[in-house]
């Protein structure tokens, strides 16, 4: 017979379409809280805790400096496992009904200026081998799709029809969603196509962004990528995927495009999720305002 923490990876891989990473993310807490009660408590069992448990647990993490965030993300965790016990009637009541986040401070993404992805363009070459042509293309790609690292790494070959100009991209909760390519960045991709062929003995071939080895990237080969690219041009603290997806969201919206259709084109399914991109907008669309309101001059 499945234990529960077993029956809990099943129901978050086949039910909720959770990725591979994030379930892994779950069960992980869940076996830290399990040491954390095993040692505190003498008690194995956690579907029979009950929440002072839990809040000790809270206090213990905090005593340990780990920031709000990453225990808030434990405690959901704990709050999933729990309502999916309640869900399969193995207890009545969960332990996390009382629960309360722990407050955290709004964290507000920088984007990338217009001037900063122009100034690297023109520092990046496009024509002088695999890897250069690659990478070119990575940030390309991420800057004109706003597709999240996860999804780049994911890429199919199948998955990038240049005879109609789209990359269907496989997002959180396997949701499917399909994204134009521009002119410019399909002539980058065929230029990519022809390098890749070249590659020798490539291993993970249906993958369409691959190492000079032939295998599928890592993800934080994708990091330090774009981390080392706009280390060249920006002195902003941040520099990764999530804040080039966050700059394609706010250089659309800069320019004209609607709420709706940025939140279609980076897969969320509520516009509440794409409204923390409005911010630097709004701060665009005041400067705007003010500098061409004659009651302004």
């Amino acid at each position: 017979m499945k234990s529960n923490k077993d029956a809990f990876r099943d129901y978050l891989q086949l039910e909720k379409k959770y990725s591979e990473h994030t379930v892994n993310a779950y069960l992980n807490d869940i076996g830290f809280f399990q040491v954390f009660n095993k040692e505190n408590f003498e008690q194995e069992d956690i579907e029979k805790v009950n929440y002072s448990q839990i809040r000790s647990w809270v206090v213990s993490l905090v005593d340990q400096d780990i920031s709000n965030v990453s225990v808030n993300r434990k405690m959901a965790s704990l709050k999933a496992f729990y309502k999916f016990l309640l869900k399969t009637k193995q207890i009545e009541v969960s332990p996390m009904l009382k629960h309360k986040a722990l407050k955290t401070p709004k964290v507000i993404q920088i984007p990338f200026s217009e001037k900063e992805l122009s100034d690297l363009m023109g520092q990046v070459s496009s024509s002088v081998g695999f890897e250069e042509i690659r990478d070119r293309l990575i940030v390309d790609m991420f800057y004109t799709t706003g597709m999240r690292r996860a999804e780049l790494i994911h890429l199919m070959m199948y998955n990038v029809d240049l005879a109609s100009n789209v990359v269907k991209v496989l997002g959180k909760r396997n949701k499917e969603r399909i994204i134009p390519v521009l002119p410019i960045i399909a002539d980058q991709i065929k230029l990519y196509l022809d390098e890749r062929n070249l590659v020798e003995n490539i291993v993970d071939t249906d993958y369409f962004f691959i190492s000079k080895k032939g295998l599928k990237l890592s993800e934080s080969f994708v990091y330090r990528l774009i981390n080392s690219y706009f280390s060249r041009v920006s002195e902003k603290v941040k520099k990764s995927p999530h804040v080039l997806r966050h700059t394609f969201a706010t250089h659309l919206l800069n320019n004209g495009a609607d709420l709706n259709s940025v939140k279609e084109l980076l897969g969320h399914s509520s516009l509440a999720s794409t409204q923390v991109y409005t911010h630097n907008s709004l701060a665009e669309l005041k400067k705007v305002y003010g500098d061409a309101h004659p009651r302004n001059k």
